[in-house]
């Protein structure tokens, strides 16, 4: 028959657990709960009680629920950690490009359109600022959505074409701001899109499909005008 661990392996056990926490090795959400139970133990420790055996096994079963909770939920949440960093790295990238080929359109094609109906390539370009910033601040963030009726920030209005460019600029680092700082915890959570049912983890997987649309478009409009897109490999 296997005997029960003394009170002072699983303090200890409990004690060099901390430390990985600590060094970010486990989940935040355990760290408040093993702090407690650790500070708990110690009590128990320095006040030198006679604890019987059955009450060893009652802390090792907790200390074994914490352990095993920690190897489920610690590489989930390094996962969505490096989702964030490579989502930031290719949001990054694609507010160079993005900024390069709106540098690269002549300011009197700004208003070029391929069909009467079809956007602008200055509104496709001001339409992408609009969507970063409804799909972070508001969908994601809860922040009250602008006004399109009345809200010209980050529509063409009457900005020339580096006013345009220098709000798009900003409209990025304000996205990437957010999304640096996002709760990863809120990943999972989930929301209505159009009257589909997503996570916001797929919300900014869709902003980055609709940021490649309408750049295509833009893209296109340039080779109608005789020009060169610059090349879109160096930002992969």
């Amino acid at each position: 028959m296997c005997s029960i661990p003394s009170f002072d392996y699983i303090y200890e056990t409990a004690k060099s657990f901390a430390i990985c926490v600590v060094e970010g090795q486990v989940h935040s959400l355990l760290r408040c709960t093993l702090s407690q139970s650790v500070a708990f133990l110690g009590k128990k420790r320095s006040g030198n009680l006679k604890l019987k055996p059955m009450r060893n096994l009652k802390y090792l079963i907790i200390l074994t629920g914490i352990l095993l909770t920690s190897s489920y939920v610690s590489p989930l949440f390094a996962q969505q950690n490096d989702f964030i960093k490579e989502y930031l790295e290719r949001l990054e990238n694609s507010k160079k490009y993005l900024i390069l080929v709106a540098e690269t359109m002549p300011e009197n094609q700004f208003d070029f359109k391929a069909t009467p109906e079809s956007m602008s390539f200055s509104e496709n370009l001001m339409h992408i600022g609009w969507a970063m910033d409804w799909h972070s601040q508001s969908l994601m963030g809860g922040r009250k959505a602008r006004d399109w009726n009345t809200d010209t920030e980050l529509k063409v209005d009457n900005k020339t074409k580096k006013e345009m460019i220098d709000t798009i600029n900003r409209t990025f680092d304000k996205t990437i701001e957010f999304i640096s700082n996002f709760d990863l915890n809120k990943l999972e959570e989930r929301l209505d899109y159009f009257g589909s049912d997503r996570t916001k983890r797929q919300i900014l997987l869709l902003l980055a499909d609709h940021i490649t649309h309408h750049r295509g478009q833009m893209l296109v409009y340039m080779r109608m005008n005789g020009l060169k897109p610059p090349r879109y490999v160096l930002y992969q």
